[in-house]
């Protein structure tokens, strides 16, 4: 009796397993413009972090920068959600204290120089709810050009004298945002 309430509950719990939909999750196509990440130190055996950003990386595709990030408007400095900045330590942007914790970063292109923002706003997507009120630092910095072209939006940190620098590029485009400490 035992053995045939066993095998009667096991073939019961197949059948229901087999009935469920396997369509039933739905995932996702892989996104048009992945998220990235880049920190400093950029080594991975090093845990002692001073910065961190997280972005979107929106592609060119026969476009030009100035299509996709008009200037004189405030840019989510990425593609979808707005590009979110972590200091793990006290920053100085220009003359800015900045405490350590999360921020948004904005820019706002421009033909010569972008004006790069520093937020408190979090969780924020694309720039649409941009509120300058909540801005904690900004600084123009001007822009150079390189001899070769990013198809895709990138930023690296690199090591400076007394901090660090998230230098920004796309196209020819190029930015480079000192942060002190």
């Amino acid at each position: 009796m035992r053995k045939s309430t066993f095998i009667a509950t096991a073939v019961c719990s197949l059948t229901i397993l087999l009935s469920i939909d396997a369509n039933a999750q739905k995932f996702p196509d892989l996104d048009k413009s992945p998220l990235d990440a880049a920190w400093y130190p950029n080594d991975y055996k090093e845990t002692n972090k001073a910065a961190r950003i997280i972005y979107g990386r929106p592609q060119l595709k026969g476009r030009s920068v100035n299509e996709l990030a008009p200037n004189g408007k405030v840019w989510r400095t990425g593609a979808n959600e707005a590009a979110e900045i972590t200091f793990y330590t006290d920053m100085v942007l220009d003359k800015t204290k900045i405490a350590a914790g999360v921020y948004t970063l904005y820019t706002i292109p421009g033909e010569k120089e972008w004006t790069v923002i520093i937020n408190k706003d979090k969780n924020v997507w694309g720039a649409y709810t941009y509120n300058a009120k909540n801005d904690v630092a900004r600084l123009s910095i001007p822009t150079t050009t390189a001899a070769d072209s990013l198809e895709a939006f990138s930023m690296v940190f690199t090591k400076a004298d007394k901090g660090v620098v998230l230098n920004i590029g796309w196209g020819t485009m190029r930015l480079a945002v000192p942060f002190t400490n």
